[in-house]
């Protein structure tokens, strides 16, 4: 059996990881810890993922998912997963647990863990319910750009599936949303100095 390129709490206790870290010898990775040389792959946040998430049944989703397929550089707090309707689960205060509907092919397995893949990621974080005072949160928005930045996936396969959703709450809003993530994004442009009247 291949050894755990992670480090958990369950392997030496946390002060000592902590400890670790501040000499340079781990990096974290979610609630775990590896050598600095390990390369911090979809792989290997998704088994750090996995050591909290232990039961199959749940999919990293939205944040999560995002952070997994290194859109975002820590995974939100608490880790947020999803389940089909028909599936009861317990989950611990540590993770934000939603009902779905999902199709498995809008899955992927990363080792023990089910995630969400990268275009239903960014679809599921652009149809977010606002935050206070009804905008898009700066997470939700960072969260698509990145996925979008790292080529994980495109805002024409993103609208695509936008698009397939029809009468779907949220769908407009989402669309507006991602143009807006989209020109965030865009360089701003220097047309010179203006000249005063």
């Amino acid at each position: 059996m291949p050894r755990s390129r992670l480090l958990t709490s369950d392997d030496w206790p946390e002060a000592e990881l902590r400890a670790a870290v501040l000499a340079g010898e781990l990096v974290p990775v979610g609630p775990c810890w590896a050598s600095p040389a390990e390369p911090q792959t979809p792989a290997l946040r998704a088994a750090a993922a996995a050591w909290v998430l232990r039961d199959g049944r749940l999919i990293a989703s939205t944040l999560t998912a995002a952070w997994i397929w290194g859109a975002v550089s820590r995974p939100p707090a608490p880790l947020e997963v999803c389940v089909p309707p028909q599936v009861r689960v317990h989950v611990d205060a540590d993770v934000r647990l939603r009902e779905v509907r999902i199709d498995l092919r809008d899955t992927v397995r990363l080792g023990a863990l089910r995630v969400t893949v990268p275009a239903r990621t960014a679809v599921d974080l652009l149809r977010t319910p606002g935050t206070a005072g009804g905008r898009f949160g700066c997470a939700e928005a960072s969260a698509v750009a990145g996925l979008l930045a790292t080529g994980a996936t495109s805002a024409a396969v993103v609208l695509e599936r936008l698009s397939a959703l029809g009468t779907v709450p949220m769908v407009r809003q989402a669309e507006r949303r991602l143009r807006d993530v989209q020109e965030a994004a865009q360089p701003p442009t220097d047309d010179g100095p203006v000249s005063p009247r």
